[in-house]
């Protein structure tokens, strides 16, 4: 598989825009790296799969090899399932002496696995970067690796996959337009557009891409793009298609769209969604009339994304299903490998749509065998907040789906997950997940059901819009989804049935805000509605903090009113994991935060039974789970986050959906609570598992992973908005040891000497007392900063611990210099006040420690 950098050199292949296959080099060019290529091979003697990057010069014929690998590499995943070609597969197979002539292609099975794929079709794979969660964090892009996860998509031309990857990466996103860069100026205040987009042209970010259209708009020529971008102007020709489309649909409105069908579908062909349409087109000035029953026929006012899709479907201009062979369709072969295009007049595979009907008001009445076909969302662009743990939920349903004998489909389009490997489901659309598509595909297919709960938020948003399109969503009803998602209205269903929460209000007006702020005082936590990982919440501690945060997230509407509640401060945060069955609780698991509310339940380390919970706490946690599935009629998995403090237990939230916890809780219990729930949705009657936390000869723990090191200036500050990247966890016979052995596996190394320590809260300086006693006893060398050693040696009699300097203070002993020289093992430091403040000698510090440093605990 050859692939093309979208990127000029310079920056990671990881961070890069890759297009497969090359698509602006010569035969000659081509055939040239391919020839080296075998040589290279030959002469190390690579036996399996291998990796080779070139650099070329685009104005002469020469070329370098940068590096090579002689083994699966980062792009192995992603040429696997851009060709089809199952590069692992086959490299394990060799490695144990098997030949190429005598595998058979596990695609086609019609060919050996010596046939060299052949592409027919274009792939786009867009890197996805959290970059905005780190306040302090420089954006540029460059050699190193930021991206925290990736999207394929496939088409017919450069422009439809380049678009269709761009809303695969961020949802918001309707593709490769001009406002998505607005947004980004706004966000960062500036002011002369021009300047900004060149200068966002000549220096890598992860909006560059929106940066050309911004710039396509302003009228700034593709020649002077090249120059500020080194970008191939074949790849920049190729995107000024889409620019001149767009400009086209701005000039004209629905009833002009209406009679050329032409253009319509030449903006489907290269890559327009429905909604990106319905954006673009004039509105026709005046009220609405609809008709009755049809809300999807336009007549006046702003242009919906059911009106492009009513008026698309009325022309007759849909997508066709194509498969990947490997082969360009040289052989005979069915394949269950699919995709969605508008570049074809027919399907490549029989579509049989046969399927029963199910109605769609929540009830889980049993599938029959008639109606076998049923859709699994996927987990789509990993990011952070969703990575493996929902593609892991999302296998499992499709095992269980397959094994009682059900059709299972899959929608997916991240090439890192194991849901998408063609062998693993009986049907893979490798395609967007979005309201469009899945209803194109839905209408194709005509399955007898949707999973939406297994994927994790992106999904699980796309339950109300499919619902309301006549599509079954199984397990819990989209109404109960919905009030779960919708803060203000999962607010008001507790105060309903006397569920404790923490003192709330919600609101629409900055006024309404510092009214409830007056009320309860601070801190406050602001939380909007249908959001992942903690975006766009926020702790404050002031007015000042409150009016400048609700100004740059922008995130009060009237569609969705913000929750704002009292922050509890010291609460022990604790997690019910469950699966209902009809409104009654089938199976549980709690799990214990061992760090205090406020720190996002993906940071946070999870110790699994529970251990420092009363028997009381656990008791009521259980009934708070109870009452909520019994209200809500939940028939599958779900998720409630409790704070527990002084023998009271308030509820935080709610999710109607598989949990980022729920696979090492089934993994520590033996127990597959996926395979449960997916049965439940399907109507099976299940028997609780009795769990008995008791009798477990082990603790697990659970410990997040964090990539503060490759982020120039992040603060490594933990909060209410998940910065984590990774997790690992371990077992032990008691809690120590399971924690210990999961920190290690981490990445945590023991320091052997030298401790940093700097407390800023008064309370947290008392608690900390017997605890650098401890250290000191260990036999550790303590090292404090002033006001941290004063106190120690006043109420701890430390006359070993030796005082130093802030980073800011010149002079002697420094903790700047300390860090910088490798004398220092571990700092500890906790801060004073809930957010970064990036000139500070507290920043400093935990920049010096953690990541390339020391280790640090907060």
């Amino acid at each position: 598989c050859n692939m093309e950098n979208f990127d000029p050199m310079g920056i990671h292949t990881g961070d890069s825009i890759v297009i497969a296959p090359s698509q602006t080099l010569t035969n000659e060019e081509y055939f040239r790296l391919r020839e080296c290529a075998l040589k290279v091979v030959r002469h190390l003697g690579v036996v399996g799969e291998c990796n080779i990057q070139y650099a070329v010069d685009p104005s002469s014929q020469e070329f370098r090899i940068i590096e090579v690998n002689a083994r699966l590499s980062r792009s192995s995943a992603l040429a696997s399932k851009a060709t089809g070609y199952p590069l692992a597969y086959v490299a394990a197979k060799l490695a144990l002496g098997h030949d190429l002539v005598s595998l058979r292609n596990s695609v086609t099975r019609v060919t050996t696995a010596c046939f060299e794929p052949s592409l027919d079709y274009v792939v786009a794979k867009v890197p996805r970067w959290d970059l905005r969660k780190f306040a302090t964090v420089d954006p540029a892009v460059g050699s190193c690796m930021k991206s925290v996860g990736e999207v394929m998509a496939i088409g017919r031309t450069f422009e439809e996959v380049i678009q269709k990857a761009l809303r695969m990466v961020d949802e918001s996103c309707v593709g490769f337009e001009p406002e998505r860069f607005d947004q980004e100026l706004m966000h960062r205040g500036s002011q002369d557009t021009e300047v900004a987009v060149k200068e966002e042209l000549q220096k890598p970010s992860p909006t560059r891409i929106w940066s050309i259209a911004k710039a396509y708009e302003l009228g700034i020529p593709v020649e002077e793009v090249h120059q500020l971008t080194k970008i191939d102007r074949w790849f920049l020709w190729k995107l000024h298609n889409i620019h001149r489309l767009r400009q086209s649909l701005r000039s004209m409105d629905y009833p002009e769209l209406s009679a050329n069908a032409a253009l319509l579908r030449e903006a489907k062909r290269i890559g327009f969604a429905d909604r990106q349409i319905a954006r673009d087109l004039r509105q026709v000035e005046g009220q609405p009339t609809p008709q009755a029953g049809r809300e999807d026929v336009y007549t006046r006012g702003r242009v919906k994304e059911d009106h492009v899709r009513y008026l698309r479907k009325k022309l007759g201009v849909t997508p066709v299903i194509k498969q990947i062979d490997t082969l360009a369709a040289e052989f005979p072969a069915e394949t269950n490998y699919l995709y969605l295009t508008y570049s074809g007049s027919e399907h490549d595979v029989a579509v049989s749509g046969a399927a029963g009907h199910m109605d769609s008001d929540g009830d889980t009445s049993q599938v029959t065998p008639k109606a076998s076909k049923i859709i699994v969302l996927g987990c789509g662009c990993y990011r952070i907040g969703s990575s493996v743990e929902f593609d892991w939920c999302s296998v499992s349903c499709i095992k269980t789906l397959r094994s009682i004998g059900h059709q299972a489909i899959v929608i997916n389009c991240n090439p890192e997950t194991v849901s998408t490997d063609f062998d693993e489901s009986d049907k893979l659309y490798f395609e967007e997940l979005s309201q469009e598509t899945v209803l194109d595909i839905t209408e194709i297919e005509q399955p007898a059901g949707v999973v939406v709960s297994v994927g994790g938020q992106t999904p699980n948003n796309l339950a109300m819009g499919l619902a309301e399109n006549g599509v079954k969503i199984l397990g819990t009803s989209v109404n109960a989804i919905d009030m779960c998602e919708n803060r203000f209205e999962f607010s008001k269903l507790c105060d309903s049935l006397r569920i404790d929460q923490p003192e709330w209000s919600e609101f629409t007006t900055f006024e309404e805000a510092f009214q409830f702020t007056k009320r309860s005082g601070y801190p406050v936590l602001v939380r909007p509605s249908y959001v992942l990982s903690g975006a766009a919440m926020r702790v404050v501690t002031s007015e000042e903090d409150l009016e400048q945060f609700l100004r740059n997230a922008a995130v009060v509407s009237r569609d969705y009113p913000v929750v704002i509640s009292k922050y509890i401060s010291g609460a022990k945060e604790v997690e019910l994991d469950a699966v209902g069955q009809n409104g009654a609780l089938v199976n549980y698991a709690i799990a214990e935060h061992v760090e205090n509310a406020g720190i996002h339940s993906g940071d946070a380390s999870l110790l699994l039974p529970a251990q420092n919970l009363f028997v009381e706490t656990h008791r009521r946690v259980k009934a708070i789970g109870q009452k909520l599935c019994r209200a809500l009629k939940i028939s599958g998995p779900f998720n409630v986050q409790f704070m527990c403090k002084d023998n009271e237990v308030m509820v935080i939230e709610c999710n109607l959906r598989a949990s980022r916890s729920l696979p090492f809780i089934s993994k520590t219990y033996n127990v597959n609570f996926i395979e449960i729930a997916t049965r439940i949705m399907l109507g099976i009657p299940q028997q609780p598992v009795m769990l008995q936390p008791m009798d477990m000869e082990c603790i697990a723990a659970k410990v997040p992973v964090f990539s503060f090191a490759r982020l120039k200036n992040s603060d490594p500050r933990l909060g209410v908005e998940m910065q984590s990247t990774g997790e690992v966890a371990c077992f032990g016979v008691n809690k120590y040891e399971a924690f210990l052995k999961a920190m290690i596996s981490a990445g945590f190394k023991l320091p052997t000497k030298n401790i940093l320590l700097s407390i800023g809260p008064s309370q947290q300086k008392i608690e900390f007392v017997q605890y650098a006693l401890m250290l000191a006893e260990m036999g550790y060398q303590l090292y404090a900063t002033k006001t941290t050693a004063e106190f120690l040696k006043t109420h701890g009699d430390m006359v070993s611990l030796i005082q130093v300097h802030k980073p800011f203070v010149k002079r002697e002993p420094n903790v700047l210099t300390m860090l910088k020289t490798g004398k220092l093992d571990l700092v500890i430091n906790v801060p004073d006040s809930m957010d970064s403040q990036a000139l500070s000698d507290g920043f400093e510090m935990r920049r010096g420690g953690g990541g390339n440093g020391p280790p640090l605990l907060l």
